[in-house]
């Protein structure tokens, strides 16, 4: 990974080739500024609330536009952030955060839309796995930006690394039906991807072991949570009123959704809106409302991965380095408070 400094040079060079900012200046008085968020991958169902903010107009509610901005296999979400070119960017997982915190970049996470990043072992029946300890003597299937997971899960529950087999695999789940190997690693929100294990497929979450790294983090430069705290404020507010909307309505949510990404499955998405719900809303957001987050969680988590070399040469992170609460305290009376 870059240095600090030759991050923000990079990032400055990008800023430089490109004249948008995440305010866009209006061409006449009566004219509604736009925004710029910036997602880590594809949309999908993880940002049906997001979509749904959009097309119903809650973000105009809040007093201006907003632009969403896709990400990919080769889409780099920090530098349009830290640059200025999105005013707020949304990570798959806090540990993201604490990478980027790793190296001195100056970002921190504000919200958290899933209460768990969605990371889960696949098995069959022939082959279960339902617990950590039964990984022992399998042959496991993992995509190797996910190997620091199972790390992370090995160390907590003391089981060596040499007493099962490791293999690196993409995101095809064929391997795991053809017995090149018994688990396999993978988000159970990729409904599609899943389909092809079958009906007998044993879903095992890593957050059912106790490592639970937040999801679909958003998160703001410093830079901007210091000179905008008001605009950052008003786009949780607007969040949160499509996630509690997709809440109520989910089928429809849906609709909205695939409307808006002609690529998606309807079917598909109809199948998957309960356990995203599920990921976005518990017992702690029906007390402290959507996208709230635990600083003693993320603690519990950062020293977790701190001690499988999560960060390498680097140095470990502190708290305060990657997340502020500031924005969850500010909206703590207009976030949607509901449970699953």
């Amino acid at each position: 990974m870059r240095t600090r400094r030759r991050f923000l040079e990079a990032s400055a060079g990008a800023l430089l080739a490109s004249s948008s900012s995440y305010w866009l200046a209006p061409v006449a008085r009566a004219q509604t500024p736009t925004l710029k968020i910036k997602y880590d991958w594809l949309m999908s169902n993880g940002q049906i609330g997001d979509v749904v903010a959009l097309r119903k107009g809650f973000f105009e509610e809040e007093g201006f536009k907003a632009e969403f901005i896709p990400g990919g296999p080769n889409s780099a979400t920090v530098p349009p952030v830290v640059t200025g070119q999105a005013l707020i960017g949304q990570f798959s997982s806090t540990n993201q955060a604490m990478i980027a915190a790793a190296s001195d970049i100056p970002v921190k996470v504000f919200a958290a839309g899933y209460r768990t990043a969605p990371f889960a072992y696949f098995s069959l029946p022939r082959a279960p796995v339902r617990k950590p300890e039964d990984l022992i003597g399998k042959k496991l299937g993992t995509q190797p930006t996910a190997r620091f997971a199972t790390d992370a899960l090995l160390k907590k529950y003391n089981i060596d690394a040499n007493r099962l087999k490791i293999i690196n695999i993409g995101f095809d789940m064929t391997p795991l039906l053809t017995g090149d190997v018994d688990v396999v690693t993978g988000w159970v929100t990729n409904t599609k991807a899943l389909s092809v294990i079958g009906p007998d497929r044993i879903d095992f979450m890593i957050k059912d072991a106790g490592i639970t790294n937040y999801g679909n983090a958003y998160f703001a430069s410093d830079d901007a949570i210091a000179k905008h705290p008001d605009q950052i404020t008003k786009v949780l507010k607007a969040l949160s009123k499509g996630w509690e909307w997709a809440f109520n309505n989910r089928s429809q949510a849906v609709d909205i959704l695939c409307d808006a990404y002609t690529s998606l499955e309807r079917p598909i998405e109809h199948k998957s809106v309960d356990i995203v719900m599920d990921l976005s809303f518990d017992k702690d957001t029906a007390v402290n409302g959507w996208a709230w987050f635990d600083p003693a969680r993320a603690q519990t988590t950062l020293d977790l991965f701190a001690s499988v070399d999560f960060f390498k040469e680097k140095k470990k992170p502190k708290l305060d380095d990657f997340i502020t609460t500031r924005f969850l305290e500010a909206t703590k009376d207009s976030r949607a408070k509901l449970g699953t």
